[in-house]
């Protein structure tokens, strides 16, 4: 992409922004191994909650996994086509959400009809350590960031500099403490992921709320976290 955006003369403010026209060759070999690996995410995830659901029936009796329904899935680092209110004309756009998730408001077509009424759920992890929201999209998201949220805590650190700051089984002990179960298959994946090296999730959704794109429906706290 920033030999596309030299071949085209795109002036980029940024490296990390390089693009090429939506009509281009690169953009479209682009969007066919973006939406490949969707499709993998969807399938990987829909397998993962099976497995899940399998595992409650194993542990706890056959039947369990009744009552542990989908509440949504929803992807984020991803580009749609989707149709947006543009200078008062609506208009149909590739929105690339990179570190963001759609945050659709009630009455979109595109959030699923048990959830159109109210508003598209949202899903913000935090750390390890910290604790995870679900959100609902509002209409400040549709008039000021082409409906999306942010995805996450956000880090405040890189990986490779949270590796060389903690180790791992310091974090996994840290964890057990407050009384969440550790699994992971590195020592170096735990320290990666350390809740230091992540931003105030809490802050983080305070200000989304602030600004007008979601509203708070639940805080989740963590009870186990697996790594691998």
């Amino acid at each position: 992409m920033l030999a596309a955006s030299r071949k085209y003369e795109i002036a980029l403010p940024d490296p990390e922004l390089c693009c090429a026209p939506i009509n281009s060759l690169e953009a479209e070999k682009y969007l066919k191994g973006m939406r490949c690996a969707v499709n993998y995410a969807f399938c990987n995830r829909h397998i993962m909650m099976h497995w899940v659901r399998e595992t409650f029936d194993e542990v706890f009796g056959k039947g369990t996994s009744e009552g542990m329904p989908l509440v949504y899935d929803v992807c984020h680092n991803i580009a749609k086509f989707e149709e947006h209110t543009i200078d008062g004309q609506k208009k149909k756009v590739c929105v690339h959400r990179k570190g963001a998730t759609r945050a659709f408001a009630a009455g979109r077509t595109e959030v699923p009809s048990i959830y159109r009424d109210i508003g598209q759920p949202v899903i913000i992890p935090g750390s390890m350590g910290t604790s995870s929201y679900l959100l609902v999209g509002k209409q400040g998201a549709m008039d000021n960031t082409f409906g999306s949220s942010c995805h996450g805590a956000g880090r405040a650190m890189s990986r490779s500099k949270a590796i060389h700051t903690w180790k791992g089984n310091a974090i996994a002990g840290e964890l057990a403490a407050n009384g969440i179960l550790v699994k992971s298959t590195e020592q170096e994946l735990l320290a990666e992921e350390a809740p230091g090296a992540y931003k105030d999730v809490d802050e983080v959704v305070l200000s989304v709320k602030a600004a007008g794109i979601t509203d708070i429906v639940a805080r989740l706290k963590p009870m186990g976290v697996v790594k691998g």
